[in-house]
């Protein structure tokens, strides 16, 4: 018997589009011969599940709905929303709680590798290498001199939980420091400051993939752009290069502290970490557990090189859910 799966999408925050992309990425690729794939929009102000021609309210008790007079409930939710309230795992705890099966990791790991200075403690309490970093709250003194102390410039500032490069700058003097602090603050209250890193950026899929973790194929990060930011991740100003051309020596390098990060994080399911070299010793950045999933994404990409096809990678993730 056919499964009926929710492929959740949409989401509270400013990668709501790109979701929206994502989802149906992955509505159109389940194995209908397999699969009943209904997609459900989760926005602020309504969860429907949405047909050719009309919306259907989720009921929120038990996450169904009813379509032409027929209730309809789900044997597993494929979730697709990046940030919140799939990437920082609250709609995921509101599953738990109801008992339905899911894709991604558990509530709490997906809102520890979320929050980006607190997965950065986690990572840095097991030896692996990060950027310096400094960290405010809304309402915070700013103290120029002394962040330029802790972290050099030039630096990078960032809302703390948000994706997509929204609310991030490259900032080179004091000054930009505090416009760059004033627009990470409009993404969220609570932003990181790191320093400059200057190496090959890499970016590397991990995933549960047929009963292991298995490490995918590392993707070069090149951008016309000071850095990788929204332009260059969304309007062709990088390039991304699957496999990376670096040594196979520092390639294993990267793969193994990138297992090892899935592994201290008690990560399941799928994520995307990225690295930079810095004298060819691979620095953690930050964890996204919900990557995108379109066929120009680099975790598509990734698994594309390593002969997982699209179908293939989002059946995995259903059958290790159910």
């Amino acid at each position: 018997m056919k499964k009926n799966i929710a492929i959740i999408m949409g989401g509270f925050s400013s990668e709501v589009n790109i979701s929206l992309k994502s989802g149906g990425v992955v509505y159109s690729n389940l194995d209908t011969q397999k699969y009943n794939p209904f997609q459900v929009h989760i926005l602020k102000d309504k969860w429907v599940v949405v047909g050719e021609n009309d919306e259907y309210p989720i009921d929120k008790n038990d996450f169904s709905t009813t379509i032409n007079g027929i209730k309809i409930t789900f044997d597993c939710v494929f979730n697709a929303i990046h940030g919140t309230p799939g990437e920082d795992g609250k709609i995921l705890a509101y599953l738990d709680l109801i008992g339905m099966k899911h894709t991604s990791a558990p509530f709490y790991q997906m809102a520890l590798t979320f929050n980006k200075r607190d997965c950065l403690s986690v990572v840095k309490h097991y030896g692996i290498p990060t950027a310096k970093s400094v960290y405010l709250n809304k309402g915070d003194a700013i103290n120029t001199d002394k962040i330029i102390k802790e972290v050099g410039l030039p630096c990078f500032i960032k809302p703390n939980n948000a994706g997509s490069s929204f609310g991030i700058s490259k900032v080179y003097s004091a000054e930009e420091i505090l416009v760059g602090i004033e627009k990470a603050y409009k993404e969220d209250s609570e932003i990181l400051i790191e320093s400059f890193l200057d190496g090959t950026e890499v970016s590397v899929g991990v995933i549960q993939y047929k009963g292991e973790i298995k490490v995918l194929p590392l993707t070069e990060i090149t951008t016309e752009n000071d850095f990788f930011d929204y332009e260059a991740k969304y309007e062709g100003k990088s390039q991304e290069i699957t496999p990376a051309r670096i040594p196979e020596d520092i390639a294993e390098k990267v793969r193994v502290v990138a297992k090892k990060v899935y592994q201290i994080l008690n990560m399941s399911g799928f994520s995307r970490s990225e690295y930079i070299l810095v004298n060819n010793e691979p620095h953690f950045l930050e964890m996204n557990s919900v990557p995108g999933l379109t066929g120009e994404s680099l975790l598509p990409q990734q698994a594309n090189q390593a002969n997982i096809n699209l179908s293939d990678l989002f059946d995995n993730a259903i059958e290790n859910a159910l």
